[in-house]
C-alpha cells in the first residue's frame, strides 16, 4: 500500500544507521515489525500473576533432559 507521510529526516537517518537498512521503506517496515512484536510481548506480561499454573517444574525438568540425553 503506498501511503505519503511525512517523517523527520534525522529520525530516519538514525534507524537507517542502527538498523543498516538501506531505504526508508526498510526502516519503516523494520519499525512497525519491531513494535508490533513490542506490544505482542506486553500482552504476554501482562498475564503474569492473572493465570493459575499447575504442574511440576522439577518433574518436567528431568523429563526434558532425560528426553534431549536420548537424542
Amino acid at each position: 500500500m503506498r501511503t505519503n507521510i511525512e517523517i523527520d529526516n534525522k529520525l530516519i537517518r538514525e534507524a537507517k544507521k542502527i538498523s543498516k537498512a538501506n531505504t526508508k521503506k526498510e526502516v519503516v517496515d523494520i519499525a512497525l515489525r519491531n513494535y508490533i512484536k513490542s506490544k505482542q510481548q506486553q500482552k504476554i506480561l501482562d498475564l503474569f500473576g492473572k493465570v493459575k499454573w499447575e504442574g511440576n517444574l522439577k518433574e518436567m525438568r528431568s523429563a526434558y533432559w532425560i528426553q534431549k540425553c536420548a537424542h
